[in-house]
């Protein structure tokens, strides 16, 4: 379904975005397989990691390049743009999967904890979209596919940083998807949920969290990979702008912000008033204060 498009995925060394690499390569695409090989906190621990998942795919015969520069830096996410551009000539996909996690709750999180996953998810994102999208608009196509998270989507406990980000990438995708329509570039985000190495670094301290672990080690990051391929296809066309979730066998779509109820007063508001009229009339329509792991309770099948 991508068979000769060429193709960046970040943090594509292991997980999901290795997954997705590996996929794409197996339905024709040139991949640029991009990671530093470090680790969650952040030190190289698999310097190799590009260059394995390189080899995985030129051992069945696919092309693919290993791409070692960061995401969270102008400069160096330009190199990986450039990467695709010297290896095969032009960029027709991005997968922006890259990430890190530093959790801990709100009133301990220290400034180097917000700035480093908001470099490498949001800035990340950015950067590299960046330094793809005057190509694309040049040749009047390409696509790209965010990874934003329920995190972000519902809520998440001790992930302030890491939900703001994931929460800010789809307005970042909704703006790249109405500013190149016209260009014949789309825009989508996936919400995974899989069990991958950021995952498991996530708390089981109660019944609850070691509960909803076990669920999610059925959803493996090969379950992510079709939806990923598909939106980076030609058969996804007309899909843009657009947040979908995967949950091992189930897709979904996700509704996106747009008032679900208002009021009027004709004299204008006051405080009171808003106390008296206008809060009991949200009240009926008020979303629930619900986390990730307690929104989604039921289990994949």
């Amino acid at each position: 379904m991508v068979e000769g498009k060429s193709i960046v995925v970040t943090g594509a060394g292991g997980g999901i975005g290795r997954a997705i690499a590996l996929s794409l390569a197996r339905q024709g695409a040139r991949v640029v397989v991009n990671d530093l090989g470090a680790s969650l906190q952040g030190k190289i621990e698999n310097a190799s990691a590009a260059d394995d998942v390189v080899a995985e795919i030129r051992g069945f015969g696919g092309e693919a390049v290993a791409s070692t520069d960061s995401v969270s830096a102008w400069s160096s996410a330009e190199k990986i743009v450039q990467c695709a551009l010297d290896s095969f000539g032009r960029i027709d996909g991005v997968m922006n999967n890259a990430g890190i996690l530093r959790d801990r709750m709100i009133h301990k999180m220290s400034e180097e904890e917000w700035r480093q996953v908001i470099d490498v998810h949001l800035n990340g994102t950015f950067f590299v979209s960046r330094a793809a999208a005057p190509h694309m608009r040049a040749q009047g196509s390409g696509a790209f596919v965010h990874t934003t998270s329920n995190a972000g989507l519902v809520g998440s406990i001790g992930q302030a940083n890491y939900s703001a980000a994931k929460m800010a990438i789809v307005g970042l995708s909704q703006s790249i998807a109405l500013e190149m329509e016209r260009c014949g570039v789309r825009s989508n985000c996936i919400a995974p949920t899989a069990w991958s190495r950021m995952i498991s670094s996530v708390p089981t301290d109660t019944p609850e969290q070691a509960e909803w672990a076990e669920k999610l080690k059925k959803m493996t990051p090969e379950k992510i990979a079709p939806l990923a391929v598909y939106l980076l296809s030609d058969a996804a066309s007309g899909v843009n702008g657009q947040i979908f979730g995967v949950r091992r066998n189930e897709i979904l779509l996700y509704g996106q912000m747009r008032p679900v109820r208002s009021v009027h007063m004709s004299d204008g508001w006051t405080p009171a008033s808003i106390a008296e009229t206008a809060e009991p009339s949200f009240r009926r329509a008020f979303t629930p204060l619900d986390t990730a792991v307690t929104y989604f309770a039921w289990a994949p099948i």
